[in-house]
């Protein structure tokens, strides 16, 4: 959901000896390691999506797309969110169509102004395309609607369901506002396991995670 180019970048205020970020005060050595690690891990799985060949991406992608439907059963009259994928993240938008045609009302983030939470526009398969902030495609119709369930590419993902994500801090900051019954899945390829990404406080866990081989991860 970020440019190529961002790095994390939670918003922060320098404050004395302290940071303040999104209301939670953080050391700033605490911050700055935990901010090249994750920048190291970064490097590592964009590295490993890379080599991916195109066959095994469909391959994983429809994996998933299997795992969601048991996951989620009938999705007729549920608002679902996905993703426009990008930089090797799975396409998902056969699922996205199959979802539709089944009665789900499908939406996708978009980023309306940098550094702030997303908002997530209506989407159908006839819906006609644009490009948004980081050149992202969005609907061109701005429908605004509120997900019952949000499905979330990520990067990486640790034993306790938090996130490595492109390093923009959109997702945290948008499903931090949403309501606390929300289904959050999240997805991504089977090397995408770590041990821990060092959550900070403003990080969301995940409740659900499907990977490229087939698992699915019930969270704390």
């Amino acid at each position: 959901m970020t440019h190529e180019d961002e790095e994390e970048q939670p918003g922060s205020t320098v404050c004395f000896a302290h940071m303040l970020v999104d209301g939670h005060v953080i050391d700033p050595q605490t911050w700055k390691d935990v901010s090249v690690f994750r920048k190291a891990e970064r490097v590592r799985l964009y590295a490993a999506r890379q080599k991916l060949a195109l066959d095994e991406r469909k391959a994983m992608a429809a994996t998933i797309s299997t795992r969601l439907t048991e996951v989620l059963g009938d999705v007729g009259g549920r608002t679902i969110a996905v993703y426009w994928p990008i930089r090797g993240e799975l396409n998902l938008r056969d699922w996205m169509i199959s979802a539709s045609e089944g009665g789900a009302r499908i939406c996708l983030p978009v980023v309306v102004e940098k550094n702030q939470p997303v908002v997530f526009h209506h989407w159908t398969p006839e819906s006609r395309m644009t490009r948004g902030i980081w050149n992202i495609p969005v609907p061109v119709d701005a429908e605004a609607v509120v997900p019952d369930v949000v499905i979330v590419p990520l990067l990486g993902v640790d034993e306790n369901g938090y996130r490595l994500g492109n390093g923009g801090g959109y997702y945290d900051r948008t499903l931090a506002r949403l309501p606390e019954d929300l289904m959050i899945i999240g997805v991504g390829q089977p090397f995408a396991r770590m041990k821990t990404i060092f959550p900070m406080p403003w990080d969301i866990p995940m409740k659900k995670v499907v990977l490229g081989d087939g698992s699915v991860l019930e969270l704390p």
